[in-house]
């Protein structure tokens, strides 16, 4: 499908064939991944009376989710969307709606429990990867696949705030266990809509097209390697610098004698930042490449994190945190921009899984080592930490930019072979 008009806007998205729908099934079943995390954890605690139960549990289901993506995601580019995914998706459910039915009442066995949510976290459908992709494959215009990214960014960012208040819900009427089975729901039902559009059902899978061009599976893997290093290290550094972050605001409400709600207000303020941040990030036609605004952003990050660190009122905090999240959209879609323009062929659904991979892995390790740093260093110093993390990924990218490698654009970060960006905004296909 062709690109747009001279400077296509977001609406343009929506008047390609069965966009509409196709976007819609998938943000459904990625509702299921903002509802799942509490929903589970709230679940665990009734069931066995114990946070630390609750949260061994958590971490084996997160961590099967996030370190097994880029597996998932290959099976996505060797074997199409429709074939992958509804097998994956229905086991997922099914997994999801036994952990439900054996956690519905106190009491049950933590064994069983802790297997089901392992099991159910290495069978998560990369619908989100999967969303990027078919974008990247239908949307010719580079301006415009800009705007898919950033709009997919912004809209994931507000289920993942919804999908605590669906729990909340939920649990006023019935048992946590209700929540888990509302998840399962969402995620086979979107994922059911996802793979029987037209649209989705019009993209090959891409592993066949690269066997009959012979760009072998183990050259593409190389590729792959080099060509996301800038990406991923500044994803690293973004999701370091977040996952510190939820803890810090959370110590300093306490420091300052505010009630644990406020704490909601304040990563209110980061995702409304974030999602505003994300949607002037797509609507600008930008004359910086990504691989050259990558850095900035993720150091400009940085700099409103040490800013936050400055806060001496709960309001003031605020702002920074809205300031810092105003660059977190921008910076991951451009890194998922990146990604998907030096992906070889046939690898295109498994370099946005690296990167969500690397976004959901550093925000666990800056979660666990900002809560190491609390009560050992002041505040604003810890602070001051979580903004290095993404300003040394700034530095990193930059500086990975600055020398070339043979076979590979420098300055955007395709290595040959790729797809190469071009400068007048359009994009080469695959």
């Amino acid at each position: 499908m062709s690109a747009s008009a001279s400077r296509p806007s977001y609406a343009a998205l929506f008047r390609m064939p069965h966009a509409r729908r196709t976007f819609a099934a998938a943000m459904t079943g990625r509702l299921s991944y903002g509802v799942v995390s509490l929903a589970m954890m709230l679940t665990t605690t009734r069931v066995t009376g114990s946070y630390a139960v609750a949260g061994t549990v958590m971490a084996l289901f997160g961590a099967m989710s996030v370190f097994l993506s880029p597996a998932r995601a290959a099976l996505i580019d060797r074997h199409g969307a429709r074939r992958a995914l509804i097998p994956m998706a229905s086991l997922y459910a099914g997994l999801l709606t036994a952990f439900a039915v054996t956690a519905w009442r106190p009491g049950a066995p933590v064994p069983v429990i802790a297997a089901l949510a392992l099991a159910a976290g290495a069978c998560t459908p990369p619908l989100g990867p999967t969303m990027r992709a078919v974008w990247g494959e239908v949307v010719q215009d580079e301006r415009l696949l800009q705007r898919a990214y950033s709009l997919d960014g912004v809209v994931e960012e507000i289920l993942f705030v919804s999908g605590p208040l669906v729990v909340g819900a939920v649990v006023q009427t019935a048992p946590p266990a209700a929540a888990v089975a509302l998840s399962a729901l969402l995620v086979w039902s979107g994922t059911l809509a996802f793979v029987l559009s037209p649209l989705v059902a019009g993209v090959r899978p891409p592993a066949a097209r690269t066997a009959r061009g012979g760009h072998g599976g183990r050259t593409g893997r190389t590729t792959l390697r080099r060509v996301l290093a800038r990406p991923v290290v500044v994803a690293s550094g973004v999701g370091l610098s977040l996952g510190a972050v939820d803890l810090l605001v959370m110590a300093f409400a306490e420091r300052h004698h505010h009630g644990a709600g406020v704490v909601a207000w304040v990563l209110a303020a980061l995702s409304l930042g974030s999602a505003l941040g994300g949607l002037l990030n797509g609507a600008v036609d930008w004359r910086l490449a990504p691989g050259a605004r990558l850095p900035l952003l993720a150091g400009a990050l940085g700099l409103a994190l040490l800013g936050a660190g400055l806060a001496q009122s709960l309001g003031a905090l605020a702002v920074a945190v809205a300031c810092a999240g105003f660059f977190v959209a921008p910076a991951l879609t451009t890194s998922y921009l990146m990604a998907d323009a030096a992906a070889p062929a046939g690898f295109r659904t498994q370099a946005g899984a690296w990167v969500n991979t690397a976004v959901n892995a550093g925000s666990s390790v800056g979660t666990a080592g900002a809560g190491l740093l609390v009560g050992r260093l002041p505040l604003g110093l810890c602070f001051a930490v979580s903004g290095a993390a993404a300003m040394a990924a700034a530095l990193a990218c930059a500086r990975n930019a600055r020398t070339p490698r043979p076979g590979a654009d420098a300055g955007n970060g395709v290595a040959g072979g790729a797809r190469p960006e071009v400068t007048d905004g359009a994009r080469l296909p695959g």
